[in-house]
């Protein structure tokens, strides 16, 4: 790997033997860390793997973890509930198995010797775990898309440091992963995140403006968690994902656009300066991404069904309809601004989407509540580049504070 490069690049070709592996996944309960410990499983039961699982974390879900420790028998479990602590490690007694709980805990979990970790912890409270694995120079499967939206500088910078690499989950960053050429990005010249447009692609905004929590939260294509879900329906999981490709990839954000493509075959696309376009395709199944990242750069087999061009028979794409779906916008103004300007984003949509799935806000709130946030803190003479993790846990705090307060104003009204 180039030391330039984070994620990709020339690599030695593996032998065929599979390779030995220690892994630690954070948020081992959530569906990226079910699907990484079912994908595991597949592989070793056709002798294509030889993984040591070093640690399992989980928030609150203590019933999986504990399934899980007893089938993966990982040599720590935590839960970062610390009042349950007791509960994981009467459960787990006599098995060998270490146990320990709460937030600090995890970030140890983070810092044991696995060489390569599953970051999949849901929203800001997985940036601090993540950081502290890349850097004693972890290869980082990333699935948390506020790691590098909050702190994408002060990540990337670490990993650099430490020798670590990047290796995207997102599909649509994975798919870019495969046909990017790293060696040569200036011969790259723009690259096409694809969108399935979510639930509420054909809805008018007078039908999102009464749209519920469970009609958000049904996606047409990918079985996911009820945040990210939301975050499809408005949009803003694409936004954020353009943040995260312009912290990954070298190719400027400008040059980083979305498309519509309601069927979610091709991932994400690339198009170089002869005009090519090369794409990646893949039925919708989080474990084809996940396999990438295990195995590179190797390849695994996975239990994903193949895709079937016949039975697709038909691929469409449109542009996104930026006034009904204000998150792209937001999210380019917020990447545009830099410094702590996308965490700041992010920090507010977060309270916005969890007001929304409580009940205490409408579907349109969420994005306006955001936007009143950035509006808010637009005035602070930040730097356009974060140096300083602390600078963005202080703008989350701050934006979250913000949101709350105007959660709380919507609904008084």
């Amino acid at each position: 790997m180039a030391e330039t490069n984070l994620a990709g690049g020339a690599a030695a070709l593996p032998d065929k033997k599979p390779r030995r592996r220690k892994a630690t996944i954070l948020g081992s309960t959530g569906s990226i860390g079910v699907n990484t410990l079912d994908l595991i499983e597949f592989a070793r039961g056709k002798g294509e793997a030889d993984i040591e699982i070093v640690a399992l974390t989980a928030n609150r879900n203590l019933e999986t973890l504990v399934e899980q420790a007893k089938k993966f028998r990982p040599a720590l479990a935590v839960i970062g509930d610390a009042s349950l602590g007791d509960d994981l490690k009467s459960a787990l007694s006599g098995t060998g198995i270490e146990t320990a709980a709460g937030p600090e805990a995890i970030e140890d979990a983070a810092m044991r010797d696995a060489d390569w970790v599953m970051a999949a912890i849901v929203g800001a409270a997985g940036l601090q775990p993540t950081l502290k694995a890349a850097q004693r120079g972890a290869d980082i499967a990333l699935a948390n898309k506020e790691c590098l939206v909050c702190a994408g500088d002060v990540v990337t910078a670490a990993i650099r440091k430490a020798g670590g690499r990047l290796l995207p989950v997102d599909s649509e960053h994975n798919a870019i992963f495969q046909v990017y050429d790293f060696e040569r990005p200036e011969r790259i010249s723009r690259l096409i995140l694809t969108a399935s447009g979510g639930p509420f692609r054909t809805w008018t905004a007078d039908e999102m403006a009464v749209a519920t929590p469970d009609q958000a939260v049904a996606h047409p294509n990918w079985s996911m968690g009820a945040k990210i879900s939301v975050d499809s329906a408005t949009l803003m999981n694409k936004g954020l994902e353009l943040i995260e490709a312009s912290h990954i990839f070298p190719t400027p954000h400008d040059r980083i656009e979305i498309l519509v493509h309601p069927q979610s075959v091709i991932h994400s696309m690339v198009e170089y300066v002869d005009g090519s376009v090369l794409a990646q395709l893949g039925t919708p199944d989080m474990r084809t991404p996940i396999a990438t990242t295990l195995a590179w750069p190797d390849r695994t087999p996975s239990p994903s069904a193949k895709l079937n061009f016949a039975e697709v028979a038909t691929l469409t794409f449109e542009a996104p309809d930026i006034k009904r779906f204000p998150a792209l916008r937001l999210t380019r103004e917020a990447i545009a601004a830099g410094g702590v300007m996308p965490a700041t984003l992010n920090a507010a949509n977060e309270i916005a989407v969890a007001a929304f799935l409580n009940g205490q806000v409408k579907f349109l709130d969420i994005d306006a509540i955001t936007e009143q946030v950035l509006e808010s803190v637009s005035r602070v003479n930040a730097p356009a580049r974060l140096t300083a993790l602390e600078d963005a846990v202080a703008a989350d705090a701050e934006a979250r504070r913000l949101a709350e307060e105007f959660v709380a104003a919507r609904a008084a009204a």
